[in-house]
């Protein structure tokens, strides 16, 4: 039996869904441990492409059973909705190989309205939020103010309890933004429609990782968003509302007795950022542009075209640090072949001196970028596989991100499709 996590390095969107599609092949159980439907896991196979934003990126495989962990925002619309649309195309989506923990809480549709009325009222101070609920949907859960999947199977308690919560989150949503209360009716019908169908999903989690364990399963945790949108660690208040370390896949799985054996780190081979918040590296111009269109940086749930810059390993070694990262994934290298000069943060400028210490987050606003440049090779590597056939230049840069962040480099991405991949 073998554990591992799969984990951001950076701000999110490094491609870790596509790790996960990749490496399930040797685990059994994949599970989704924190986060929501408010980003998007990219995966390419022979079913297609893919933007999943609930669903665990090892739903593509035969046999591996899939969990939604208890630390997951459960929006049961957006999750049966994604579930549909993997299904129409040709993926087997099923009590047996989907499993959702009846300790996670549902996202109700006053979450997302709130999210979004919030982000109205902050205006130009917004924290860049997807408008998923997110946010409102932790508040609530940290206030113990949600409803557990289980309570599903409990109609009469269900029933007395959601009215409970409706009396209390009208007088916010009517008091504080004036916005329409929810009537009793409204909720009730949204949680008959979508809670029922999600019903046969659900089981005791932790029942069920603690009997994989027993029979000698192998386990992959995945990781929403990356290591500087974690909300303890992150760059606040600029971060998710969930733990996206690797450190929370335990409490977040349902086993909180798991050990990880192994925790690998996806940072993208230059940095993407999407939503608001300081970016110490960011490209702007022409020079952008061109970087964002070679990599088709688009949000893979809003389709906001993502801030760009040249990997910045101030921030990936913080991430690698934070992460416990054992290895690294470097996605995406092959973007980077139409440059002659490859653009490489080292270090930060702050108070007029160099540091390699990624700052406190206040802090952040003041820094400024210190580059290098490394020689770029100038050629078409998509259809690499062997690190011995890769440029001698592209080889150089590797090495180069995996000297200064103090983690091997074990798999190299050159394409968004599942063999596209160097292992080290």
């Amino acid at each position: 039996m073998k554990s591992c996590a799969i984990v951001g390095i950076n701000w999110g969107d490094e491609g870790k869904g596509r790790m996960v599609d990749l490496l399930t092949r040797e685990y059994d159980v994949v599970i989704r441990y924190q986060g929501g439907g408010n980003a998007g896991h990219t995966v390419v196979n022979e079913y297609g492409k893919f933007a999943l934003h609930l669903l665990p990126s090892g739903i593509f495989h035969a046999g591996v059973v899939n969990v939604l962990g208890n630390g997951v925002a459960l929006d049961a619309e957006n999750l049966w909705t994604e579930i549909e649309a993997v299904r129409r195309r040709g993926v087997a989506v099923t009590p047996y190989n989907l499993k959702i923990s009846d300790r996670a809480s549902l996202l109700l549709p006053w979450h997302r309205q709130q999210d979004a009325l919030e982000e109205a009222r902050l205006a130009a101070r917004q924290y860049g939020s997807t408008k998923q609920g997110i946010a409102p949907f932790y508040s609530d859960k940290y206030q113990k103010k949600t409803i557990l999947a289980g309570e599903l199977f409990y109609p009469e308690q269900l029933r007395e309890h959601l009215l409970e919560l409706l009396e209390w989150k009208n007088l916010t949503l009517s008091g504080v933004y004036g916005a329409e209360p929810y009537s009793p009716e409204s909720v009730t019908a949204w949680i008959d429609t979508y809670g029922e169908k999600l019903k046969p999903f659900l089981c005791d989690a932790n029942a069920c990782l603690r009997q994989a364990v027993a029979e000698g399963k192998n386990l992959l945790f995945e990781a929403q968003l990356g290591a500087l949108r974690d909300l303890d660690y992150g760059i606040c208040p600029y971060t998710t509302s969930s733990n996206a370390l690797a450190a929370y896949a335990p409490v977040g799985s349902g086993l909180p007795t798991a050990k990880l054996d192994e925790i690998v780190g996806v940072v993208k081979a230059y940095s993407t950022c999407v939503g608001e918040g300081p970016f110490v590296c960011e490209m702007f111009g022409e020079e952008a542009s061109r970087l964002r269109e070679a990599g088709g940086e688009y949000g893979a749930k809003t389709g906001r075209p993502r801030r760009v810059g040249p990997i910045d390993l101030v921030a990936t070694r913080y991430g690698v640090q934070v992460q416990g990262a054992s290895a690294l994934a470097l996605t995406k290298l092959d973007v980077l072949s139409y440059m002659q000069r490859i653009p490489v943060c080292t270090q930060y400028e702050l108070n007029g001196k160099a540091t390699a210490v990624f700052p406190f987050p206040t802090a952040l606003e003041q820094a400024k970028p210190i580059l290098e440049h490394l020689d770029g090779w100038c050629c078409d590597i998509s259809g690499v596989r062997r690190w011995e056939e890769l440029p001698a230049a592209a080889r150089r840069f590797v090495e180069f991100v995996e000297d200064r962040v103090g983690c091997p480099i074990r798999y190299i991405s050159v394409g968004a499709e599942r063999d596209a991949i160097i292992l080290r």
